[in-house]
């Protein structure tokens, strides 16, 4: 797994590359949390880019949303495609976050 932060308009953008498994997941959780704890509230998750997430993936966002919920914060997604976006479907992912079809439309709508 990759990841990579910049900022659009001075929200934090996160570029996932490869997998969030259950190898991975605590890695992606903790920069998410490095992301908050530096005073972030307003994540946009690019994933189009990842090829696979598990479960483990899955809760790893759940926990980082809560996070942020906290706060009065919230995460965004673009980008999902492929085998990605089949399990934010089925998982019912589409109906607890926002998810757009690009970084632009995301930010836009924050």
């Amino acid at each position: 797994m990759e990841i990579n932060f910049r900022k659009e308009k001075n929200i934090p953008v996160v570029s996932v590359k490869g997998r969030i498994d259950a190898v991975t997941a605590p890695e992606f959780e903790k920069n998410m949390s490095d992301l908050i704890s530096k005073g972030e509230n307003n994540l946009i998750i690019n994933f189009a880019d990842l090829e696979y997430i598990s479960s483990a993936g899955l809760r790893s966002i759940l926990a980082t949303a809560k996070k942020l919920k906290a706060g009065g914060g919230k995460m965004l997604f673009a980008g999902l495609q492929g085998p990605v976006e089949e399990v934010f479907k089925i998982s019912g992912f589409y109906s607890i976050f926002s998810i757009f079809d690009s970084e632009a439309t995301a930010l836009n709508n924050l």
